[in-house]
């Protein structure tokens, strides 16, 4: 959500903002509402004071035993006028908030121009992809072969984009959710949190999902929807907070079940468990002071690269150009990690700063050692998802028989399971 002040004091800065989103000029229609709505309240106001003054003389004139019909009448008048004028200014604040609602966050100076995931700009690199000595499958396979990976039943019980795991697979699935999870709270400070999976409209408004993109999400027949990721509840623990400056940053980590529609992915990634309506998910969120933020995304990101660096598998980090970053974001950094099946790099983490977009929405504040109140800043991160760091594993860790080996990192969660054949 936008400041509606930022763009009254600089309308051409908004409209630069917008344009990097491939949006026409957004200012004059909105400063247009926003000038109807700050006289409406004028007027109200006015109005207002002009009725106090007429009870004044009413009150006055029948201690007198004058005749106050008059006064009485205009007073009447007036408070029609009055609610009137309110009532305007009221639906125009809607229709200024529903314009705002619908605006992309301004992106950072920093993120690259450009139309789509070709123009994202790769700026770190870590590992090499192995040469396994033979020609390597992708997940599917392997998983099948194994009869571990189960799409058939899955569609059976639940349609497409649906995966059934079983035995030694579904137990690796397991032992990288809580590696996972160990690694943020133990070493990198986060509070590990179990989160409601199902949250109401304003939760999904906060973290920018309603309305744009209520096609994305599963809801309920009571109203309510299923989390697309824990970014939801776990920023919206802030919502409606005035958080001591002390407290910040508040970091916070879950390991919880997502639920999204993929409306618009249709005929994409239909092979595998790349992309499911369920799936797994580390999340980390961060509630930071507005001048930690960009060292809270540096830090983000490092925790999340982390998890593969332990397993030791290749990926790189790349920022993502303006037209790839996601609607909420001013600035995303995506982990892609290296698949050897596919061939090529895949996104497996995306780490973003949402600066106070998300807390205005749900207004989340701070209130500083000077005891002024602002705007959180709010950051939200994968790390990892843990389905697509499955297929990661499987990939990189099979062998020419069709076997996968297991990471040394995962020991203590496997339990002297360190390899998985037919």
């Amino acid at each position: 959500m936008h400041d509606v002040r930022l763009i009254r004091n600089d309308p051409e800065w908004f409209d630069k903002a917008m344009a990097r989103r491939g949006l026409p000029p957004q200012s004059k229609v909105i400063l247009e509402k926003d000038s109807a709505r700050r006289a409406a309240q004028t007027a109200a106001q006015e109005q207002q004071t002009r009725r106090n003054a007429l009870s004044r003389q009413v009150a006055e004139g029948r201690r007198k035993g004058e005749d106050t019909a008059a006064l009485e009448a205009e007073a009447s008048a007036l408070r029609a006028e009055t609610e009137a004028l309110e009532k305007s200014a009221a639906e125009l604040e809607a229709e200024i908030r529903d314009i705002l609602a619908g605006l992309p966050n301004v992106l950072d100076a920093e993120v690259p121009d450009g139309a789509d995931e070709t123009a994202n700009l790769v700026v770190k690199i870590w590992g090499e992809p192995r040469d396994p000595g033979f020609q390597p499958k992708q997940h599917d396979e392997l998983g099948i072969a194994l009869g571990m990976m189960d799409f058939a039943t899955a569609a059976k019980l639940s349609g497409s984009r649906f995966t059934l795991l079983r035995g030694p697979l579904a137990r690796l699935e397991r032992a990288l959710g809580q590696f996972m999870i160990d690694l943020h709270t133990r070493e990198h400070g986060y509070e590990e949190t179990v989160v409601p999976l199902l949250v109401n409209d304003a939760a999904v408004f906060g973290t920018n999902n309603l309305p744009k993109f209520a096609d994305d999400l599963f809801r309920t027949t009571d109203g309510r929807w299923l989390i697309p990721t824990a970014e939801c509840p776990l920023t919206n623990t802030a919502a409606g907070e005035i958080i001591p400056e002390k407290r910040l940053p508040i970091r916070i980590t879950a390991l919880s079940d997502c639920f999204r529609s993929e409306a618009g992915a249709a005929g994409k990634d239909t092979r595998g468990m790349i992309r499911q309506h369920q799936f797994r998910k580390v999340e980390l969120v961060s509630i930071a002071h507005p001048e930690q933020s960009d060292e809270e995304h540096e830090r983000m990101t490092t925790c999340a690269e982390r998890v593969l660096e332990l397993l030791q598998i290749p990926y790189r980090r790349v920022v993502l150009c303006s037209g790839d970053t996601g609607f909420g974001a001013a600035k995303t950094f995506d982990l892609e990690v290296w698949l050897p099946g596919q061939q090529m790099y895949r996104e497996i983490s995306s780490c973003s700063n949402m600066r106070d977009f998300q807390a205005r929405r749900m207004n989340a504040r701070f209130r500083g050692a000077d005891g002024k109140i602002g705007f959180a800043h709010t950051l939200n991160g994968s790390g990892l998802a843990v389905g697509r760091t499955l297929i990661a594993v499987m990939e990189n860790y099979q062998t020419a028989d069709g076997a996968i080996v297991m990471p040394q990192v995962l020991g203590p969660y496997l339990r002297g399971l360190d390899r998985i054949a037919a």
